[in-house]
């Protein structure tokens, strides 16, 4: 995947420092094992990566943009303000770079049955897309809480002809959804590949996610000098990189290609969810303790008995107890910065953006949005912000509309 730099990790386990590794009952080391050949077979192969970017391109719409939000950065003052614009990607967020390159890993293992975990559901929107468009049998495992506040979602992969299966154990949400679907690839390892929406879950996943999502960074390597030439501002590289990690993968993907440029700021912002120490929070980074959760070691929201707690945020896709081990190990490293926006914060960022750019962001990419804007005030015009935003808000609109009215209207 051309993504080797002087960052070498993970080894050869798949650790990221103390994190990471593949820790997994006996019925699937075989699958998994198997996975990890196919892999490292096909990550470097040319035949493969000319189909995973010819799709990138003629089907997802790649490169997408970078835009400088002119009357925003106007508005706030200090630094300018960058998006990255994941969401004009065909499915509307930046789920489908990564669904891609695993959709074609798993036909050239032979496996024509999907399975997938999703929590927003732009997951399980990109994963039932293109097995749609390949004639693939499509399964999502989707917590019944998620179904309710993420419905067009359910009804888009509905129509495009997944079975969407609730899940109703535990707080019916992602960690649920995601342990449902370990046990339907345990008791169909012959048929089935399962696929992964995040940089969790045991290895090779975490590694091959945040692969095939580098698209983003490096895409961004090439964008700013130009956009940066047009704005008149003598620089290469934006001043700081910012974006919502829940399990990681958006965040990593536009993380990863700028890891060797120490002067790039990478921030990391998790929902915060009702403050965190609020106890109603999903601030894996900020508030959890090493522990393994669905097959890799990282930074899990436990308690002293090591039994997961139950998390919150008012985006489904962040609402997650855990994080991807290479999150883990960049907070450990210093190398990546991680902070909280509430989702109070987040509904004032979605708004703000609506109304002064007309764009309609994720509640996801809200929270990230919400820190940039913080961030940005406090510093100079010569300075950037990059911001991915990571998916588009339509999805959200029911649960935006349930909790507050826009500022300046009576609710």
């Amino acid at each position: 995947m051309n993504t080797r730099s002087s960052y070498a990790q993970p080894d050869a386990q798949g650790f990221f420092g103390r994190f990471g590794g593949c820790f997994i009952s006996e019925t699937l080391v075989q699958a998994v094992e198997q996975l990890n050949h196919a892999y490292i077979r096909y990550r470097d192969d040319p035949d493969f990566l000319r189909e995973f970017r010819q799709d990138l391109a003629d089907y997802v719409g790649r490169p997408s943009p970078v835009y400088y939000a002119r009357r925003l950065s106007e508005e706030i003052g200090g630094a300018r303000l960058l998006l990255k614009r994941e969401d004009l990607n065909h499915t509307g967020a930046h789920k489908i770079n990564n669904v891609i390159g695993q959709a074609l890993l798993a036909q050239r293992m032979g496996k024509r049955r999907i399975i997938a975990e999703t929590g927003a559901g732009q997951h399980g929107v990109a994963v039932a897309t293109i097995c749609a468009r390949a004639g693939l049998e499509c399964v999502i495992y989707m917590g019944s809480e998620d179904m309710q506040r993420q419905s067009p979602n359910v009804q888009r992969m509905h129509l495009l002809g997944a079975t969407v299966a609730p899940v109703t154990s535990g707080s019916r949400t992602l960690k649920d959804a995601m342990n449902e679907a370990i046990r339907d690839w345990v008791g169909n390892v012959d048929t089935t590949f399962y696929l992964i929406g995040s940089v969790a879950g045991m290895h090779p996943y975490p590694t091959m996610v945040r692969d095939f999502q580098t698209v983003i960074g490096r895409e961004c390597l090439e964008q700013l000098p130009e956009l940066f030439q047009r704005l008149g501002m003598d620089k290469r590289h934006p001043d700081a990189v910012v974006a919502c990690v829940g399990g990681g993968s958006n965040a990593i993907g536009i993380f990863h290609p700028y890891i060797d440029h120490s002067d790039v700021r990478l921030i990391g912002v998790e929902a915060a969810g009702l403050g965190l120490d609020s106890g109603k929070h999903s601030a894996s980074v900020q508030r959890g303790r090493p522990g393994v959760l669905h097959g890799n070691r990282s930074l899990i929201l436990q308690d002293r008995h090591g039994q997961v707690l139950d998390t919150h945020s008012i985006s489904a896709g962040l609402d997650y107890p855990g994080v991807g081990p290479e999150h883990a190990w960049l907070h450990e490293l210093g190398r990546a910065e991680y902070v909280g926006a509430t989702d109070r914060q987040a509904l004032d960022a979605f708004h703000r953006l609506s109304r002064v750019e007309g764009i309609i962001p994720a509640l996801e990419a809200s929270h990230a949005l919400a820190h940039a804007f913080e961030l940005a005030a406090g510093m100079s015009r010569d300075q950037a912000i990059l911001v991915n935003l990571s998916g588009r808000g339509d999805k959200d609109m029911d649960t935006v509309m349930a909790q507050s009215a826009p500022p300046g209207e009576s609710s």
